[in-house]
């Protein structure tokens, strides 16, 4: 596969195009959308009798896109010039005999039947034959007319991406400072958890017949729990991983989507080990920055 789409940029997975072409009494028109899906969906829908186009469309989509539910239309028209509709002679003798043979069978009958018009005479089956369908253009010729569609509806999705990418580096910008107020927040916390520790060893000392030793030993181990160091540091990491993706542009959008569920992970970690009124109040609004900027990947090529 062959991402057309310039270097450093991402994709939409959202797109359209369309365009018209004609060919002798032949007339066409491409119909090309897509929109989010977790792979590459390809549906043509082409006139009968081209099927042979099938197989190098497809082949020329795949190597163009990598995501996307991808929808194809055909359709095929009679120009200005091949619209005439004649007169099928034979069917109008049998229509005009058969009339005929009512009026005779009715008069036998004493029935007296209207002349039926040239607009009913018309109407009857294969009296007016609206001609053969257009002449098929060449699978060839379909083919080339093919190539400005993608491009144009590449370029739409490249636009798309554009301003997407602007999007997420803003999210992202800001669930690295959410990231830095949880830091500082954490770090306030420290000096309230020393004390409310140093008060509760004492009263389990002075209240119980537990080794200090150990009793020091579980308030250290309630410590390393609440730290939240090493959520911190993976958040900072999965936001500099993020901003590299999105400079890389690309089909970049599963990488963005996985690195989203880490973000995630870490956020959830951080809100369980707070145990602090502010540092979790900062830990749901990184998991609101981290829902708001997973809606706008699941858009990514």
């Amino acid at each position: 596969m062959v991402n057309d789409v310039s270097a450093g940029a991402i994709a939409s997975m959202t797109g359209y195009g369309a365009r018209e072409g004609a060919s002798g009494e032949a007339a066409w028109s491409w119909e090309l959308r897509s929109v989010n899906a977790r792979g590459l969906d390809l549906r043509l829908r082409l006139p009968d009798g081209l099927g042979a186009l099938e197989a190098p469309l497809r082949k020329e989509l795949s190597r163009r896109l990598a995501r996307g539910s991808v929808t194809l239309n055909l359709r095929l028209a009679k120009t200005a010039t091949g619209t005439g509709a004649g007169l099928n002679i034979d069917a109008l003798e049998t229509a005009l005999h058969a009339i005929a043979q009512v009026r005779a069978a009715a008069e036998a009958q004493g029935m007296v039947l209207t002349d039926p018009s040239p607009a009913d005479i018309l109407s009857l089956r294969g009296v007016a034959d609206a001609g053969e369908g257009p002449n098929l253009p060449s699978p060839e010729v379909l083919l080339a007319d093919s190539t400005p569609l993608i491009d144009a509806f590449q370029a739409m999705r490249a636009s798309e991406g554009a301003a997407l990418a602007k999007v997420l580096t803003a999210q992202i910008d800001h669930i690295a400072a959410l990231t830095d107020a949880a830091e500082e927040a954490a770090k306030s916390r420290a000096e309230a958890q020393k004390d409310t520790f140093r008060a509760n060893l004492t009263k389990l000392i002075e209240e119980s017949d537990l080794d200090e030793a150990r009793l020091a030993q579980e308030l250290a181990l309630l410590a390393v729990k609440s730290d939240v160091t090493e959520e911190v540091d993976r958040l900072r990491a999965h936001v500099e991983a993020a901003r590299a993706l999105i400079a890389k542009g690309g089909p970049v959008g599963r990488k963005l989507d996985f690195l989203m569920q880490e973000f995630n992970r870490e956020a959830n970690t951080l809100c369980s080990k707070s145990g602090d009124a502010a540092l979790t109040a900062i830990g749901l609004d990184l998991k609101l920055a981290i829902d708001q900027t997973r809606e706008q990947v699941q858009n990514v090529e």
